[in-house]
């Protein structure tokens, strides 16, 4: 992975947006790399019998990403920037492992997604089967004191894609399928 995913906290703003052919246009314009195009992504979440991750905020998942390859363990919470992420070497195995320390394979997630890094951003645009397109504006930092002026910068940035605060969604995708 890159220096853009390093870093305990995660600032990130999910935009609902009708179509990623602007966003894609407004990158290549402004010259923002290319980490990933369409990559097939495919979380898979575990929890607790007693459900004590979600309980206090706290989402675990794997995810296999093709065809780039990436497999990764990722813990999201309880604090709602705390975010880390480790790259592993078989994902079926850590999912076996989980289930071996008591853990239970909850949902499967499935999105197309194409991720661009500008600056020390990253937009990542997603398709997720049911729900549409979306676009997330994001930054990680280890020092917690920067959350609130990234927050300001992600804001910023979104704006000047012509992205509005009234598109913003503030739930995960798996809160928005399973309501």
């Amino acid at each position: 992975m890159t220096d853009h995913f390093t870093g305990q906290f995660e600032v990130e703003l999910k935009f609902r947006v009708s179509s990623h052919q602007p966003l894609i246009q407004q990158l290549q314009a402004r010259h923002a790399e290319c980490f990933v195009e369409k990559n097939q992504e495919t979380d898979y979440f575990y929890e607790c019998k007693d459900s004590r991750l979600a309980t206090a905020g706290i989402s675990m998942s794997v995810r296999v990403m093709s065809p780039s390859g990436i497999q990764l363990w990722i813990v999201k919470g309880p604090a709602p920037d705390k975010c880390e992420a480790v790259n592993i070497t078989s994902a079926n195995t850590t999912r076996n492992m989980l289930e071996t320390l008591g853990y239970t394979h909850q949902q499967t997630l499935e999105k197309t997604r194409s991720i661009y890094f500008l600056g020390d951003f990253h937009i990542t645009l997603d398709t997720i089967a049911g729900l549409g397109d979306f676009a997330e504006i994001a930054v990680m930092t280890d020092d917690s004191q920067l959350l609130s002026s990234l927050r300001q910068q992600c804001l910023e940035l979104a704006a000047s894609f012509g992205l509005q605060t009234s598109q913003l969604v503030d739930r995960s995708y798996r809160e928005l399928l399973n309501n």
